[in-house]
């Protein structure tokens, strides 16, 4: 193929796939969008479950909150706007999943950051260990850092040390 074939092809597939996502945006029912956005939420009863599924029975909590979130949705308020509304009520814990800004971006990357330091770290360490095991002996006597005159005068010495 050639360049302006693939480049064509390229963008073909972006403009196929931009607008798909916009007419499925645009398609949205308000009982879908709320239920989108109430999926990123908690439940503030205390059942540690998202906002949509939280299944105690006559639970007033998320009553209340599904409540909330459709009149926003149904007065056309952005899910910024919803969003700051529940954190103002209810704090930062009221999100299912931490936003990824400030300090929760360092904590979401720490994990990828550590297992790419060890990771490094057990290639380096192995990749030293095999060196110095492949390492040709430094003297013609075998020991590493010892010189050959000093490995003769300490053969003589035991040579006359053990002669009794």
């Amino acid at each position: 193929m050639t360049k302006r074939r693939v480049a064509a092809f390229t963008l073909v597939i972006a403009l196929s796939i931009s607008s798909g996502a916009l007419l499925s945006s645009r398609a949205q029912t308000p009982a879908d969008r709320a239920k989108r956005i109430g999926g990123k939420f908690m439940c503030m009863c205390d059942c540690n479950q998202v906002l949509t599924q939280c299944n105690h029975v006559g639970c007033p909590t998320s009553a209340r909150m599904l409540k909330e979130l459709d009149q926003w949705v149904a007065r056309g308020d952005s899910e910024t706007v919803i969003s700051s509304a529940f954190v103002q009520e209810f704090g930062t814990k009221v999100y299912a999943e931490p936003p990824k800004s400030g300090l929760s971006l360092v904590a979401w990357s720490l994990p990828s950051v550590y297992l790419l330091l060890g990771t490094l770290l057990v290639i380096f360490v192995i990749w030293r260990w095999r060196s110095r095991a492949l390492a040709p002996a430094a003297t013609p006597g075998g020991a590493p850092g010892i010189s050959a005159q000093d490995l003769e005068n300490a053969r003589r010495r035991v040579a006359q040390e053990t002669e009794d």
